[in-house]
């Protein structure tokens, strides 16, 4: 009896261990044996910040799904001992463990190859654009911060909007710890593509997997811009198809809020976009080679430090960022006309780290 029970404690400890529930909601009686990661070769241990909201959550189950995934810690402010305690029972090969609170926010990002960012908060009723920005900004920099400090090899593949300020406010931070690397910031745009590629097939009568829909600039509005005179397979669209087709790519998050009528944004469309970047981050970093994505990142293609276009992504990161390539009258207006708005974005981000608002009393 007594080896039965002994048995059943070290059970119950590992599975504890798993949960990583915080210390003061921790299993009664149950020390926490270390787990071993078993995940498919070769393993790679993966972040996802922001984890118990509307993104992070779709996201956090498709990630444990993955089988390059061995270690997938999921972190958040609120909530993350449940979201683990769920996952935690779906019989995939990724380990999951929580954590919860600034407190561990360092061990959630220690020996991660990939942290995955969707933290931030939805704009509220009485809410301007301005205390949005304040918020998730100030959210975006202290994770920053943390990989800074806890993982500065990683690749960090930032969603928190606005995506356009997000990234040079991340590119600043790790530039203050000095430990920036460009080739491994990235502004995750997937959506963008994601969404080129289902309306053009929709348009054109094919398979969306079948369509590749370059889309560059930024990551809002006019900001972005799908180049349909390089779509695959080629087509010639009518200048009505392409009108149609630029508005609601790039106003398809506001598609999606009028749909929910006021109770979400696009959470299950962004995660599942997320997913397929983090599957390519994740396949370039095993050596698989010629991965290429469309991704807002620190460029020259143009006179903008910061800038949305196809890059290949190798083991070290972006080993190639590609240039806009042939344009037709109509995109060579919309990248100018896109370049004011991308500016201030970037500046914002910039000054929001060197010149910090004040904190409201």
């Amino acid at each position: 009896m007594e080896e039965a029970n002994a048995r059943a404690q070290v059970r119950m400890a590992r599975i504890a261990s798993h949960m990583r529930a915080p210390e003061g909601n921790s299993m009664v009686g149950l020390e926490r044996e270390p787990t071993r990661a078993r995940g498919a070769a070769p393993g790679f241990k993966v972040a996802v910040l922001g984890a118990a909201g509307g993104i992070g959550q779709p996201l956090s189950l498709l990630m444990k799904m993955h089988p390059l995934v061995s270690t997938l810690h999921l972190y958040d402010v609120f909530n993350t001992p449940g979201v683990v305690a769920d996952l935690s029972h779906t019989n995939t090969s990724a380990v999951v463990r929580g954590f919860l609170g600034n407190d561990q926010l360092g061990p959630a990002l220690t020996g991660m190859d990939l942290v995955i960012i969707p933290a931030g908060v939805p704009r509220k009723p009485g809410m301007t654009r301005d205390d949005l920005f304040n918020i998730n900004a100030g959210i975006v920099r202290t994770l920053i911060e943390g990989c800074a400090k806890h993982c500065p090899r990683a690749f960090i593949n930032i969603i928190s909007n606005p995506v356009n300020s997000t990234v040079p406010i991340a590119a600043e931070v790790l530039k203050l710890a000095g430990v920036y690397d460009p080739k491994r910031l990235f502004g995750v745009t997937t959506l963008d593509v994601v969404r080129a590629n289902t309306f053009v097939a929709e348009v054109i009568g094919v398979d969306p997997k079948t369509v590749d829909v370059p889309v560059l600039g930024g990551h809002a509005g006019i900001t972005i811009l799908p180049i349909l005179s390089q779509v695959t397979p080629q087509f010639t669209f009518t200048d009505k198809e392409v009108a149609y087709l630029t508005n609601r790519i790039q106003n398809g998050g506001t598609e999606v809020v009028e749909a929910k009528a006021g109770t979400g944004s696009a959470t299950l469309s962004m995660a599942y976009a997320a997913a397929e970047f983090a599957q390519s981050c994740l396949r370039a970093l095993q050596g698989e080679s010629g991965i290429i994505e469309c991704a807002y990142v620190a460029s020259e293609v143009t006179e903008l430090p910061f800038f949305a276009t196809k890059v290949r992504i190798g083991r070290e990161g972006i080993e190639e960022i590609f240039p806009v390539g042939p344009l037709n009258h109509h995109e060579r207006e919309g990248i100018e006309k896109l370049k004011p708005e991308l500016r201030q974005s970037i500046e914002k981000g910039v000054n929001f780290v060197h010149n910090p608002p004040p904190k409201k009393s």
